[in-house]
């Protein structure tokens, strides 16, 4: 009997003790840590991009893309010439960039007859010009193998990043610089900067190309983008005159 209630007594004492309520709680919290740890961390969302003031051209090839879908869910980019600025857009017409961009040394907004066929060297200087117009884009190689965005391969346009080229021309630094009239140096082609190009444009037209709306110079910019006929500017009624004071 003695030598039954010592196996008992031992049974038991080698038994794991029945966990407290407060044992458990410890365990499972524990568990719910480990479990946080291996899960991904969230996603950053990105801010949307604030464009600045735009031109009255520019507002109005923008409404005229996004209400119409005229890019066929395809990303795009408007090219204010005037202003020499790009602004980016992703398919769904939410903007991703914006920055300054090097154009042709010309005024004008038609490309010569011919002058696709021509090298650089037979170009002349009226002829440097970047066409006015919209553009279906995708990417293909130049002269050299380099690979470039395509706006216009008929005419030799394309838009990419600046060259390598002559560097008495400053093309970084005339891209930079506060005036406008310095951004005309291209023989027709876009350069655009390289965080813009390769960190936003690149990735969106890689696959199936996108839209380039380029704003002309000169010629009305319903001639350039015909659908607008269709869409006249109103412009906005002039704010009547209040007497009261304002802060400024």
């Amino acid at each position: 009997m003695i030598k039954a209630f010592a196996a008992i007594a031992g049974l038991a004492l080698a038994l794991p003790s029945p966990m407290t309520e407060s044992g458990h709680a410890s365990t499972v919290a524990a568990a719910k840590t480990k479990a946080q740890k291996r899960k991904r961390p969230a996603k950053t969302v990105q801010k949307p991009v604030e464009l600045p003031g735009l031109t009255i051209p520019t507002q109005r090839v923008t409404a005229w893309v996004s209400e119409t879908g005229d890019n066929n869910g395809l990303p795009y980019v408007v090219i204010d010439k005037p202003s020499a600025t790009i602004f980016a857009f992703d398919g769904a017409g939410k903007p991703v960039g914006f920055g300054p961009v090097l154009i042709g040394r010309a005024l004008g907004d038609d490309a010569t007859p011919g002058v696709g066929n021509k090298s650089l060297a037979e170009i002349g200087p009226a002829e440097k010009t970047t066409p006015a117009g919209r553009f279906l884009a995708r990417f293909g190689k130049a002269a050299g193998n380099t690979r470039v965005l395509w706006v216009d391969y008929a005419t030799s346009v394309a838009m990419h990043t600046i060259p390598p080229g002559n560097p008495k021309e400053n093309r970084a630094k005339r891209m930079l610089s506060p005036s406008i009239e310095d951004n005309r140096i291209t023989f027709g082609c876009i350069n655009v900067p390289k965080a813009l190009y390769n960190g936003k444009i690149a990735p969106m037209f890689g696959k199936k190309g996108g839209y380039v709306y380029i704003l002309p110079d000169t010629k009305p910019l319903e001639d350039a983008f015909p659908p607008l006929h269709a869409r006249p500017f109103k412009a906005e009624p002039a704010a009547s005159e209040d007497t009261t004071t304002t802060a400024r």
